[in-house]
């Protein structure tokens, strides 16, 4: 799904002021980018894009896709298929492919925020223990149901954190992996027990509560970054959107929404 974003305020504790982003000059001619934009980093994203239409004067389209897989929506499909896109914000795993396809322009992948694994419950359920990983098995091993993402921390966790774990036998025919749909959304419904998914991509859906980080002994974190396509016809106004989102004033939104900031400068 695509939308316009719209250039009217939004909530303030996400948004940064225009006299604090001077690098945001604004163009004698406004440019339009489309945006494809992964969940880790689309709540952020969306706060923050406003602020930098109304300062730019540029217009963003935005598309939700997943970083990686072969989801209909995912990020390789779309471009795949010829999708227009100026700028991918995605989890570092999913650039290599694309690099190698020639779908990205060399050297325009900035880094923006870092972020980990989080898992949920639906509210009112019982809260299991993920503190220890001896505890974490264990939850894993009594769950009825698991659900987890198609993109990068659901390839992760089928691939290897289940073997780490050593139950991987056991799980999986319990596991489901969640297409083109926030796992969150899944659990709050009652369609899954226990859900895995980027910590940002969870405390923002309602009807779900959020238990924490999984242990670290098993926590890959994950680096969100921004790229330009080689098909850009804005590569001017997609720099700016991407110093835009790396930069210090920005970076409140990125924490607001369950990320650190690698902020420069």
């Amino acid at each position: 799904m695509s939308s316009v974003i719209p250039s009217g305020a939004t909530r303030r504790a996400f948004l940064v002021g225009a006299g604090s982003l001077p690098f945001l000059a604004r163009r004698a001619a406004a440019s339009e980018l489309t945006v494809l934009s992964s969940g880790g980093l689309n709540a952020a994203y969306l706060a923050l894009a406003p602020d930098f239409q109304r300062t730019t004067g540029h217009t963003l389209t935005s598309v939700g896709a997943s970083s990686m897989g072969a989801a209909p929506d995912a990020i390789p499909q779309r471009l795949t298929r010829g999708e227009p896109a100026d700028v991918l914000l995605l989890a570092d795993g999913g650039v290599p492919p694309l690099e190698a396809r020639g779908f990205i322009r060399p050297g325009s992948r900035v880094d923006i925020a870092r972020s980990l694994i989080g898992a949920c419950v639906k509210d009112g359920a019982p809260k299991p223990d993920i503190s220890t990983l001896d505890a974490f098995r264990q939850t894993l091993l009594n769950a009825r149901s698991i659900a987890y993402s198609a993109s990068a921390s659901g390839v992760y966790i089928e691939n290897e954190m289940y073997r780490k774990l050593g139950i991987h036998d056991q799980v999986m025919p319990k596991s489901r992996r969640i297409l083109s749909e926030r796992v969150a959304a899944v659990v709050a419904r009652g369609d899954a027990e226990f859900g895995f998914q980027q910590v940002s991509e969870i405390i923002t859906v309602p009807g779900v509560t959020y238990l924490g980080t999984i242990p670290e002994e098993v926590q890959p974190p994950t680096i969100f970054c921004a790229v330009i396509t080689a098909n850009s016809r804005q590569p001017e106004a997609a720099q700016a959107l991407i110093r835009f989102l790396a930069s210090p004033e920005a970076a409140p939104a990125l924490r607001r929404t369950g990320l650190e900031p690698l902020t420069r400068g």
